[in-house]
């Protein structure tokens, strides 16, 4: 059974669907699937978890997958992302060029490692920054 969700819309609902994708990322590559298949849910966890941090503020954002343009919409609210969740900008390529067999090179362990942890900086900072607001 399902955990109790957050209420709709809310920033812990953003966080709680962030995690979600985190966790399907960061599952052990099943038969018959591709690095590729994990970097995919990588890209959408801090997309989320980003967001999180809009709807936090009570900020309005596109909803888009471009993570640079949400990172700099931040940075523009006055919020700078910590070095590491800056560089998950290059997680933005996993939602067009993974998602579909062809104009991508294969994705290996070591990529999908790094592209992993990327997402998980982001989805943690987004945490802290929206519980900061709840503490």
């Amino acid at each position: 059974m399902p955990a109790s969700r957050p209420p709709t819309g809310s920033p812990q609902d953003w966080l709680a669907r962030a995690r979600g994708d985190l966790g399907l990322a960061g599952v052990p590559l099943p038969p018959g699937c591709f690095y590729e298949d994990l970097c995919f849910h990588a890209q959408p966890a801090a997309e989320k978890a980003l967001k999180a941090i809009y709807m936090d503020r009570g900020w309005t954002f596109r909803y888009v997958h471009d993570l640079e343009e949400l990172l700099v919409g931040l940075t523009k609210g006055g919020l700078t992302p910590p070095p590491k969740v800056g560089q998950a900008k290059l997680l933005t390529a996993y939602a067009f060029e993974a998602r579909y067999p062809g104009p991508g090179e294969p994705i290996g362990e070591d990529e999908y490692k790094r592209a992993l942890e990327s997402a998980k900086a982001v989805v943690d900072w987004a945490v802290s920054v929206v519980e900061r607001h709840y503490a």
